[in-house]
């Protein structure tokens, strides 16, 4: 492909969409660097994004033209636009039709039957017209399906729990009036017995997500009068107390990481909550977005107090379209109600947020690429040191922590950190949302007290489904690994999993009954890593494919008598020089159910 794109002009539709996101094009755009503003250009590369996503929306692919005309707006090398583009799993580089149907063919909907909607669907419809997806963030209404059409506005729809019929009239007839996805709500089994008992997930469900003075009523906005009150030295005092840890599965302390931004003398300061969670099996972050987006807003502005933040970032899964909406909403109301911006409550300090939607790529999920996709190239790991806490987003030092981690502020700041600390154990404190998902009775979103165990959980949420057997649990999803129907019995807390050879990840809690096909399961793993690799370091772009193929001769054949040697060298290869968690845990769970369940011997 001539990567200059030499004739390719764009559509009409393509420059409004492009004049939407970056203002009318002028004359001058593309000749910056020859006019000696190079600093001019680079402080526009972090639109990228956004234009791409513009310019799909409107026209349902990144044509040529569109992305030439981009690039000279933007002064990016067409070359570079293209590497970008072509990065992300949900941009088309290839005309296709307005609508596209991604059906979730990943770990939780293939336990609840999407290899069979699968197949329907091809009978019923054709191959061509729908599109296997990696997880959705669907999970506890598997089957999912999501459903995309570009124009002028372009409209998405879920079809969660799908079945075939509802699924063709989507891919015939595309988005109908009948597509209302259900409440928030329907993913807390927990919501309508025992609310009270919940700290994190108290207000979704009870209070109207769209409305600040409902939030208000509710709590909502006193933990920041609170903080500004205290002082941003006896919150991060407060926090550290707490022993509040990163719920995204690192575990790393926050007060720590919020201390070593603040002690920075370089400015500015940024926040960068990551609500990319792309994790196969996690939905929690949706759930408390769509539910209750003031409080992460909230629980952002603290951190930002603390930390001298006046910018922060909320990175969002591009798959999350009601998510996106809600928060976007969220953040407009506070924004015009003097809770955001230039004086925040009158209290002295600025702080705002933005939504960066991200395109499909599970490695953005780790905190340094996502540095590198807001700023528009490429989200491929940085190699560190230096930490993200002295050189982390546009070079400056950043907060990078995850929806879950961060809406523990707003108790920390309420109750205090000493309280905080006082639920759960020594070692991990507070409560924690699991997901819980596949062959259970009632799927969801769980908030239980770090120490409840996991056969606990497993029976909060209805336990397997009748008549069948427990086969084995995946935790902390792909990246985690799997434990036995006999050993449920540990505490859900970061020294008990430790202690237990396993991981709580990002809370994943993904119940197998015995109907379950574990090679298949297998396969699909390293099907998943092999995708989402970024490519960027070898031992994880060459290791995740032979992983793969390995995993295809020992459950499918011809088997070789040295694959299982060599699968256990290429995942300790990956695990020991991989340049990021990803490649460092593609091995896990199949090195788990390999070495615990028996599988593949």
């Amino acid at each position: 492909m001539d990567l200059r794109f030499p004739e390719a002009e764009p559509t009409l539709a393509e420059v409004q969409a492009l004049d939407a996101v970056l203002g009318p094009s002028t004359v001058a755009e593309g000749w910056e660097r020859e006019r000696g503003g190079a600093h001019a250009a680079d402080a526009k590369r972090h639109l990228l994004l956004g234009a791409l996503h513009a310019l799909q929306d409107r026209v349902g692919w990144i044509s040529p033209g569109g992305l030439g005309e981009l690039s000279r707006r933007l002064d990016v090398p067409p070359a570079e636009a293209y590497g970008v583009a072509s990065f992300y799993a949900m941009f088309a580089l290839e005309e296709r039709s307005l609508r596209t149907v991604h059906v979730c063919a990943d770990l939780a909907c293939q336990t609840r039957g999407a290899g069979a909607l699968l197949d329907a669907l091809e009978a019923e419809c054709g191959a061509g017209s729908f599109t296997p997806s990696p997880c959705l963030g669907l999970c506890e209404r598997a089957p999912a399906v999501l459903v995309t059409e570009a124009g002028n506005p372009p409209h998405e729809a879920v079809i969660a729990p799908a079945d075939v019929a509802a699924v063709a009239v989507a891919i015939r007839s595309g988005i109908q009036p009948a597509m209302v996805e259900a409440a928030v709500v329907d993913a807390l089994p927990q919501a309508a017995s025992t609310r009270d008992q919940l700290v994190l997930l108290r207000r979704v469900g009870l209070v109207d997500p769209a409305s600040l003075d409902d939030y208000r009523a509710h709590g909502g906005y006193q933990a920041l009068r609170a903080a500004v009150a205290m002082g941003a030295t006896q919150v991060i005092a407060e926090v550290t107390e707490s022993n509040l840890v990163g719920r995204g599965g690192a575990a790393f302390p926050a007060g720590r990481k919020w201390a070593a931004v603040a002690g920075q003398a370089v400015r500015p300061h940024y926040i960068v909550c990551n609500a990319d969670e792309s994790e196969p099996g996690t939905f929690k972050d949706r759930a408390v977005i769509e539910g209750d987006p003031f409080s992460l807003i909230e629980s952002m502005t603290i951190a930002a107090f603390a930390t001298g933040c006046e910018h922060g970032y909320v990175y969002l899964r591009g798959e999350y379209p009601r998510a996106r909406q809600t928060l976007q909403h969220a953040i407009d109301t506070a924004r015009h109600h003097g809770y955001l911006g230039p004086d925040v409550m009158q209290l002295g300090f600025a702080f705002d947020i933005e939504i960066v939607r991200g395109a499909g790529a599970y490695i953005c999920g780790e905190e340094t690429a996502i540095f590198n996709s807001i700023e528009g190239y490429r989200g491929e790991p940085r190699s560190k040191p230096p930490f993200p806490v002295e050189v982390g987003l546009f070079a400056k030092p950043t907060v990078v922590n995850n929806v879950e981690t961060l809406v523990n502020v707003v108790p920390i700041i309420t109750r205090g950190g000493a309280a905080f600390a006082a639920t759960g154990t020594s070692v991990s404190t507070g409560t924690k949302i699991f997901c819980v998902s596949g062959n259970v009775a009632v799927p969801g979103v769980y908030e239980v007290p770090f120490g409840a165990t996991l056969r606990e959980l497993i029976d909060l949420a209805g336990g397997v489904n009748e008549g069948r057997s427990l086969q084995a649990v995946l935790l902390g999803g792909a990246a985690g690994s799997f434990v036995r129907a006999d050993e449920i019995d540990f505490a859900l807390t970061l020294e008990g999993a430790r202690a237990h050879g396993t991981t709580l990840g990002s809370g994943v809690v993904m119940v197998l009954d015995d109907t379950v096909d574990m090679p298949t399961f297998l396969r699909r793993i390293a099907a998943f890593f092999r995708d989402e690799s970024c490519g960027q370091c070898v031992p994880c772009r060459v290791g995740t494919v032979r992983q793969e193929e390995a995993m295809i001769r020992l459950t499918i054949g011809p088997r070789q008598p040295h694959d299982m040697a060599l699968l256990r060298d290429v995942g300790q290869a990956m695990k020991d020089a991989s340049i990021c968690g990803l490649g460092q845990t593609a091995w896990s769970a199949i090195e788990s159910a390999i070495d615990r369940l028996g599988v593949l011997r």
